[in-house]
């Protein structure tokens, strides 16, 4: 990684590439070319911050090589400033209508070529900072802060495009929730960090049984939700059990040296026909977890219709 921005220089005369290379290397690195093929060249074969773009050039001029640079999106956003002799109004019009962000007449005045080349690389360092601040904000929207899996409103957002794709091409949908039994006691007997433990543990283990097509998010407290595209009841019950058996591996750490023992039960339900939704999925998965609980934790219970199913029927 460079310390120093990198600015190319592109002018077809080596006496104005001299000056301007004079002028920057104490403070950039600079790159030359001395016509607009060999520019295009640099530009895909290195990072660039900024171009320095002499108009007048045979063969291909300024003009020509800044719309090409644009049209491309790897390199749309590489600042160009052009370096002209001519002053019209006309001539500075077309170098903007080109995508040039601003313009340095010959011959050229250190001081002004200091400055514009300042205020443009000032400016991308303000655009990427700020694009990696909005990257963060969805981030930290979409993200459950204390297992990093997807949030519940990341999956209300996105399961209605998985159903949609289900019923579009006729395939299963199936869906798992997860809930850590006894957890209250769990806080309540070592602490909420112990809690929070758990939870981080449990999400680790369902990370690990995921498939990078499922959508798994923290959907509020000690409750997880697996949504299964192209997997019928069967196969979503299959995975349920190897989680269920993950789990009762796990063994937290508590304040006083023991280790906390860690259960889990599980509702299984099917996408039933076109019509059925999200919200009908989550219930009857809910409905089915209900039942695994009842029946005395640690299990899982599948719901289809009217019948609840446990693991061991299939």
């Amino acid at each position: 990684m460079r310390d120093r921005a990198a600015i190319l220089v592109v002018d077809d005369s080596e006496t104005n590439i001299d000056i301007l290379v004079e002028l920057l290397s104490d403070t950039y690195e600079v790159l030359v070319a001395l016509d607009g093929e060999s520019a295009l060249e640099i530009v895909e074969e290195d990072k660039i911050d900024l171009i320095l773009l002499d108009i007048m050039m045979p063969e291909m001029d300024g003009y020509e090589v800044c719309s090409r640079l644009k049209s491309k999106e790897e390199t749309e956003n590489i600042p160009i400033i052009f370096i002209t002799a001519r002053t019209d109004e006309e001539a500075i019009e077309k170098a903007y209508d080109a995508g040039g962000v601003d313009y340095v007449t010959k011959p050229i005045k250190p001081k002004e070529l200091s400055a514009r080349v300042k205020i443009q690389l000032k400016l991308q360092r303000l655009i990427r900072d700020l694009e990696k601040s909005k990257e963060e904000l969805r981030f930290l929207a979409s993200t459950d802060s204390l297992t990093k899996l997807y949030n519940r409103r990341f999956f209300s957002e996105h399961s209605e495009r998985i159903l949609n794709l289900a019923r579009r091409d006729k395939s299963d949908l199936s869906i798992i929730m997860i809930d850590i039994d006894k957890f209250k006691g769990i806080n309540d007997t070592h602490g909420h960090k112990v809690g929070d433990n758990a939870i981080v543990s449990l999400a680790s283990t369902l990370k690990k049984f995921t498939r990078k097509s499922d959508l798994l998010c923290r959907f509020g407290g000690e409750e997880f939700l697996v949504l299964l595209p192209e997997t019928d009841i069967g196969g979503a019950i299959a995975m349920a059990e190897k989680i269920r058996k993950e789990v009762e591996k796990l063994q937290i750490d508590t304040k006083d040296g023991r280790k906390a023992k860690l259960t889990v039960s599980i509702g299984v339900a099917q996408m039933n026909g076109e019509n059925d939704s999200i919200e009908a999925l989550i219930h009857r998965s809910d409905k089915a977890l209900y039942e695994a609980k009842e029946n005395g934790r640690n299990r899982v219970h599948a719901y289809t219709g009217i019948k609840k199913h446990t693991a061991n029927e299939y």
